[in-house]
């Protein structure tokens, strides 16, 4: 949420968008990945500073593929 206009917001993250691509990111939209882990349909993982975290087992959570 911001209570600047949508344009501006729009603009500003196509530029941070663009930074990850130069950063290596492939996805189309990296940021939108991350939406999920706030959802409450999905209490028992959060992300930290430290990784993915499953705080069921308090332990975290590999996020490579195949790992």
């Amino acid at each position: 949420m911001s209570d600047r206009r949508s344009a501006e917001v729009h603009h500003e993250l196509d530029i941070v968008v663009e930074a990850g691509h130069h950063l290596g990111i492939t996805l189309p939209a990296p940021f939108m990945q991350l939406s999920f882990l706030g959802l409450s349909v999905l209490p028992e993982l959060r992300i930290t500073d430290r990784g993915l975290v499953d705080v069921v087992r308090f332990e975290l959570t590999p996020v490579a593929a195949g790992a």
